[in-house]
């Protein structure tokens, strides 16, 4: 049997001197962030990883550009996490300054349900 090391993020050496690990659930809500936070071509080996939200949350607040995030995570999610989580909802809300997208998952290795929400504000 393998194991299973959820490394934190971000990636900090613990007080052993060892790679610091976290708890699965959280392991995964932080690989969704990177998800969402990465632009692509940011990553050098992986020019089309991410989603490209901080890009996006500079554009004017629309319903068309709710809908546009909404589809955009979604799929950026499915493709990189697809694996590991099943994407049950995606809410993006847009009022005023503050752009938040929820995302409601299933981790598929424990079938544990996780919602997460990430805020920016501009």
């Amino acid at each position: 049997m393998a194991v299973v090391m959820n490394v934190a993020f971000p990636y900090e050496i613990d007080g052993r001197g060892r790679t610091s690990e976290t708890a699965e659930d959280t392991h995964v809500r932080d690989l969704v962030a990177q998800v969402l936070f990465t632009a692509p071509g940011e990553r050098v080996n992986r020019p089309d990883f991410g989603c490209g939200l901080l890009r996006l949350a500079f554009e004017p607040n629309s319903d068309a550009l709710a809908a546009t995030l909404q589809l955009t995570v979604q799929g950026s999610l499915q493709q990189w996490l697809g694996e590991r989580i099943e994407i049950e909802t995606v809410q993006v809300e847009h009022t005023e300054a503050t752009l938040r997208v929820t995302v409601a998952y299933r981790i598929r290795r424990s079938g544990r349900r996780e919602v997460a929400t990430f805020e920016e504000e501009r």
